[in-house]
């Protein structure tokens, strides 16, 4: 029996899918059967969000920063952010806003919203639909009740190793464009 309910959610974490190296966001339900949620996110927002949840301050507002110094400006409050649908894969979510006219209602790709979430210090929550379709039975004592495991990663570093890697392939490229086939004649 599927539920309605909004289930509320604490942020696990970000940690990064061994097989395709891809960030995963991880929440889990706060109550009953304390399902997890995982869902697949971008490089740049699981940075964002690892480096909100850690503390890390930037000296020039990131993306997500931006938007909550935009509604605070605007006079905006971010109420809660809620999981509404999975389909094929795709999970969808919502901003609620309150504003100075009354309350708003946001879409948002999950990883942005969470990442504003953190910074705004707001409820997370899911659609029980949602959670009966994607969540996933943990068993207690798991590695996502231990913050400090080998699989958690830190994003930053990644991003880096990006980097010197763009520069290894351009490297590459500038090599392959120097070469002529007679250079491999015996």
């Amino acid at each position: 029996m599927a539920s309605t309910d909004l289930a509320p959610m604490e942020l696990v974490g970000v940690r990064r899918d061994i097989a395709g190296n891809i960030p995963v966001l991880f929440l889990r339900e706060r109550n009953g059967d304390r399902r997890l949620l995982p869902i697949y996110i971008g490089q740049p927002e699981g940075a964002s969000i690892q480096w909100a949840l850690d503390g890390r301050e930037t000296t020039r507002p990131l993306s997500h920063d931006l938007i909550v110094n935009l509604l605070g400006a605007l006079g905006a409050v971010l109420e809660k952010v809620v999981i509404t649908e999975v389909n094929e894969g795709i999970f969808y979510s919502e901003l609620h806003l309150q504003s100075r006219s009354g309350p708003v209602v946001v879409s948002s790709r999950p990883s942005d919203a969470i990442a504003i979430a953190v910074r705004a210090g707001c409820t997370i929550y899911c659609e029980g639909e949602v959670l009966d379709i994607a969540g996933k039975l943990v068993p207690q004592g798991d590695e996502f009740d231990d913050e400090d495991t080998d699989e958690t990663d830190d994003l930053e570093d990644s991003l880096k190793d990006d980097v010197a890697t763009d520069d290894l392939v351009d490297e590459f490229r500038d090599f392959i464009d120097s070469i002529n086939p007679e250079d491999f004649q015996p």
